[in-house]
């Protein structure tokens, strides 16, 4: 009976697989046809299902883009982006996106170790680090078994002083896994959806009005009160806005 019950979800998952791939064809044949919302609507479906990937967040923000939608384009294109940071076509197709945005905010400077993290370490998503640092400890624990199980000095000496090695990698990746794991945590980025917002100095309408943002800016959500959001945007201004006119990006 087991045995049965066995079969049965194998080929339920075989079926289920087969459906989501024609899901996705379907996608990408209403994509090539400049069918696009057509084609938003299938991906959407699979994205909906918890069918997610880089490539159909990459396949999501082309769709928009076409469509001359710049927030939702740019917001998946940084989705993409957070599953596969080295996604060259992803990175290309985001600099395009963003020139459409209205909004040209200037960066705050960053300091060495922000740029340093910004341009090296961020290449990697938190995971792909976790995987480093597992590379390395595999790797550290067998040249300390060669080591302890060898009979030469040379090679002892050789085993040993590349096992400290690995190990000390492992420790490097371990500190940068953890530290991007809490920057993805604690850092909740949100694009704005609306064409235009105002963000104000509390979470009221009665309260004074700070700067205006448009679709596509990227920002930092800091807080949560009611229907408001306390965001900052890049070079520092921190202000109150509608909740409703910005999509966080989810933390994967």
């Amino acid at each position: 009976m087991k045995k049965i019950l066995i079969l049965l979800l194998l080929i339920a998952n075989v079926l289920n697989a087969q459906d989501e791939q024609k899901i996705f064809e379907s996608a990408n044949e209403m994509y090539k046809q400049q069918n696009y919302e057509k084609a938003i609507e299938y991906y959407k479906t699979l994205e909906k299902y918890n069918l997610i990937s880089s490539e159909l967040f990459y396949n999501l923000g082309n769709s928009y883009y076409k469509l001359n939608k710049v927030g939702p384009s740019i917001y998946y294109y940084e989705k993409a982006l957070k599953l596969n940071p080295l996604n060259k076509d992803v990175q290309n197709n985001l600099v395009f996106a963003r020139r459409l945005a209205l909004d040209n905010i200037e960066e705050l400077p960053k300091t060495v170790f922000q740029k340093l993290n910004s341009r090296y370490l961020q290449k990697l998503s938190y995971n792909q680090w976790a995987i480093v640092s597992i590379v390395f400890c595999a790797l550290g624990s067998l040249l300390f078994l060669l080591f302890y199980f060898s009979n030469q000095p040379r090679s002892k000496r050789t085993y040993f002083v590349t096992s400290l090695i690995s190990f000390l990698f492992l420790i490097i990746s371990l500190t940068i896994t953890y530290n991007q794991f809490s920057y993805f945590k604690n850092n909740k980025v949100a694009i704005v959806f609306a064409e235009e917002t105002e963000v104000r100095n509390a979470p009221s309408l009665n309260s004074e009005e700070v700067f205006t943002l448009h679709e596509g800016t990227k920002v930092i959500v800091l807080d949560t009160i009611d229907d408001w959001k306390k965001i900052k945007i890049a070079d520092g201004k921190i202000g109150w806005i509608i909740a409703d006119d910005i999509q966080l990006l989810d933390n994967f």
